[in-house]
Order: structure tokens, then C-alpha cells, then sequence
């Protein structure tokens, strides 16, 4: 799983049959590298601004229980707090 930030929602009037009925958003990484903004289906209700955990490849498939899926990545929880220790982080 990512931590990740949504940015905002997308819609595409066109796009594959098997997208219909999710709500896609727009999300950011919260990496330690270069941060990766991507397109997730929101599977909880997560909004703008929200810190959410993402996750991505196959396990997306098992959460949607469909396996030809175009999906990728996935909004599987909203964040409440994160407690780090930051002299872990070096």
C-alpha cells in the first residue's frame, strides 16, 4: 500500500465499458522519491484533500473481485494519523 493525497476527481464520458459506475479520483504519492500522480478507483468514499492508502496491481483485481479489470490502482482507506518517528527515517 501508498500513502497518497487526492487531488481532485476525473470524469471521461468515453472510456472502457468496465469502468462504468466507479467514481475515479485523482491522487499524488507520498513517496520518499519523486511524487506520482495517477488516476484510482475510489472504492470507500474518500474526497479532496483527503489522505488516503492506495493500492495498486494485482491486489486491485481481488478487492473489485474482477480480474480482466483495466484498474490498476485503488483507494482502499482515508487516513485519520500517521505517528512517525523521525530519526527512524534516515
Amino acid at each position: 500500500m501508498l500513502i497518497a493525497k487526492v487531488l481532485g476527481n476525473l470524469w471521461a464520458t468515453r472510456k472502457d465499458d468496465r469502468l462504468s459506475g466507479y467514481k475515479l479520483l485523482v491522487v499524488q504519492t507520498k513517496s520518499a522519491g519523486a511524487p506520482e500522480t495517477l488516476v484510482a478507483v475510489d472504492t470507500i468514499g474518500a474526497g479532496i484533500g483527503e489522505d488516503v492508502l492506495i493500492t495498486r496491481g494485482r491486489m486491485v483485481h481481488g478487492i473489485l473481485d474482477d480480474k480482466d479489470s483495466p484498474i490498476d490502482a485503488a483507494v482502499v482507506g482515508i487516513i485519520d494519523s500517521v505517528e512517525v518517528d523521525e530519526a527512524l527515517l534516515k
